[in-house]
């Protein structure tokens, strides 16, 4: 590449990103009109049937893992938290819970598709720019290689991130969130290295936090109708308010943040599950 196109050679405005765990969130309406009806020793066969399955996804297993909610509030009372190593793990965990006895007294409300995801604002630049100093022109095979093998490092230094367990904590908050675009504020027309700083700052705000909440961010573009699914996990649900309410007044969520509907429940361990029932 000649000096006078390297010049001219545009950084990338798409940061790298290594993706991990499958994510699924099932929230569930329990009929209970339906349950109270059924003899007691019937209760007790579905509940035994489906204790031994939840128990079992409740281990961890190499990224494999799942967690019961209470849901507090009207928008359902079971929150199932799934996290596979595919699409196809999770299609299967959507279907051995359906096909439970138990699965005929729960209704979905609604749900969350996503892929646990690490951004890499700060490297980006660091690796666009190197390979642009190369004379590498981006996105042909060699720089696509050596993307690739960036990303290889990352994902094996990050790999307790990408592939989490659900936290033990007594509560969960679960919300989608998209960033701003159009009208007057784009996040997507900012550029990298701007988006890259007000990012820092933001994420400055979560580091705080750290021994009071676990967050696990999980990407939805193409896949859900938000862009990215937030999880946070304490317990003390008042974190969730304070943690989120101080982001408020960050520039990424005061400008450029939108969010969903926030789901939030108690932990219920499978062998206590009647006792919610």
């Amino acid at each position: 590449m000649t000096p006078n196109a390297l010049a001219t050679t545009a950084i990338p405005p798409v940061p790298l990103s290594v993706e991990g765990a499958s994510v699924l969130h099932q929230m569930m309406r329990f009929r209970r009109e339906a349950w109270r009806v059924l003899p007691e020793a019937a209760q007790a066969e579905i509940l035994a049937e489906a204790t031994q399955l939840l128990t079992a996804w409740e281990v961890p297993a190499e990224g494999r893992q799942s967690a019961v909610f209470s849901m507090l509030g009207h928008k359902g009372d079971l929150m199932f938290i799934h996290f596979r190593r595919s699409f196809e793990e999770l299609d299967q965990a959507q279907l051995e819970l359906a096909r439970l006895r138990l699965g005929d007294y729960l209704e979905p409300t609604t749900s969350y598709l996503s892929i646990v995801e690490l951004g890499i604002y700060e490297s980006s630049s660091k690796v666009y720019g190197a390979l642009i100093d190369k004379g590498i022109q981006p996105f042909s095979e060699e720089w696509k290689r050596e993307i690739e093998t960036t990303l290889d490092r990352h994902r094996a230094a990050m790999a307790p991130r990408l592939w989490p367990e659900v936290p033990p904590a007594k509560y969960a908050c679960f919300y989608p969130m998209d960033r701003r675009r159009g009208e007057a504020k784009n996040w997507y027309e900012e550029s990298l290295a701007d988006r890259q700083r007000m990012m820092d700052k933001h994420g400055q705000i979560g580091r705080r936090y750290a021994g009071e909440v676990k967050q696990i961010i999980s990407g939805s573009i193409g896949l859900d109708d938000w862009e990215w699914g937030v999880d946070l996990f304490s317990e003390d649900p008042a974190i969730f308010k304070r943690l989120i309410y101080e982001m408020r007044f960050d520039e990424v969520s005061a400008v450029y943040a939108l969010f969903g509907s926030f789901y939030v429940g108690v932990r219920v361990p499978a062998a206590e599950l009647a006792g919610v029932l």
